[in-house]
């Protein structure tokens, strides 16, 4: 499938980590200023310093978590396309639920059910939607010809008294 042929699996891991670092700081920034803007006393200062305040100390943070998160997803993501030879959809939900159990461990067994059920579920949604959107896009691209094909050479025209190789 085309959706699969990402990078090779090493520098995958990295990239991912990289992407959800970034994912989780921004929406996490984004998330951190309004919270410190209505938490923050009145006053349009206060307000802002609140706000700046919130998000360089909680920015960062979410962003390492989605790091974490994201790492962890991929090593799993690649060590299962590693050991059953092929990239399919399974390998993405199955890492879902597999990093939202390792990640839920210090928590205890019913945690763990629970965190990777979430995962896988919405790994499942997440990887549904991917094949739906794909499927809607080639539905939408025609596959035979758009225009009217155009006319090919005209053909020689006859010489006026029939073919002239006779009369030689």
């Amino acid at each position: 499938m085309e959706e699969y042929a990402r990078e090779p699996c090493p520098w995958r891991i990295v990239d991912d980590c990289g992407g959800a670092f970034t994912m989780g700081a921004i929406g996490g920034g984004i998330f951190q200023a309004v919270k410190g803007f209505r938490n923050a006393p009145s006053g349009m200062s206060h307000r802002m310093r609140g706000s700046l305040t919130a998000i360089k100390t909680r920015a960062p943070q979410l962003g390492g978590s989605f790091a974490v998160w994201g790492g962890l997803f991929s090593m799993i993501d690649c060590g299962l396309v590693k050991v059953r030879g092929k990239e399919d959809p399974w390998n993405s939900i199955t890492s879902g639920a597999m990093t939202g159990a390792i990640l839920a461990a210090r928590n205890g067994p019913v945690a763990m059910v629970g965190s990777a059920a979430m995962g896988g579920i919405l790994l499942a949604l997440i990887e549904g939607a991917g094949i739906l959107l794909t499927r809607f896009a080639s539905s939408q691209i025609p596959t035979g010809p758009q225009f009217a094909e155009e006319p090919g050479p005209a053909p020689m025209p006859s010489p006026p008294f029939g073919d002239y190789r006779q009369y030689q």
